[in-house]
């Protein structure tokens, strides 16, 4: 290379990604409420219980549970929780608790196609608590 022709440099190697838009106001939620579940330790019959104290040490609130019933793999029992969307934020997002097969993990699911109906039937019980 001459020394009047332009410097180029080589493009990094290192990539960031952003957090897709939609789950942006959910990830300081998310994050402290997987944090809660981490630790859980009571098995099938504590779940319920678990789950409910950490929603609500994010201000969310615990809906209510069901068994899987085939409707999320590798899911013994959903709990439904509504959680916020942003800090302070009055929106409210629809998530689900599941407890899985093994009795003694939880994790974190956000709706798709195929829990799209227990999402709906979870926000139209919320809107009929409401109107109470």
């Amino acid at each position: 290379m001459l020394s009047s022709e332009p410097k180029t440099t080589a493009p990094s190697s290192v990539t960031q990604t952003a957090a897709p838009v939609s789950d942006a106001g959910l990830t300081m939620e998310l994050l402290e409420l997987e944090l809660s579940l981490d630790g859980f330790t009571t098995g099938p019959d504590g779940f319920a219980a678990h789950v409910r104290a950490a929603a609500s040490a994010i201000d969310g609130a615990f809906l209510f549970e069901l068994p899987a019933s085939g409707l999320i793999d590798d899911c013994d029992r959903i709990a439904v929780l509504r959680i916020p969307q942003q800090n302070g934020g009055a929106a409210m997002a629809t998530i689900f608790a599941c407890l899985e097969t093994d009795g003694a993990t939880i994790r974190i699911e956000t709706p798709d196609e195929k829990t799209a109906d227990l999402k709906n039937f979870a926000e139209a019980f919320v809107d009929v608590l409401q109107r109470i």
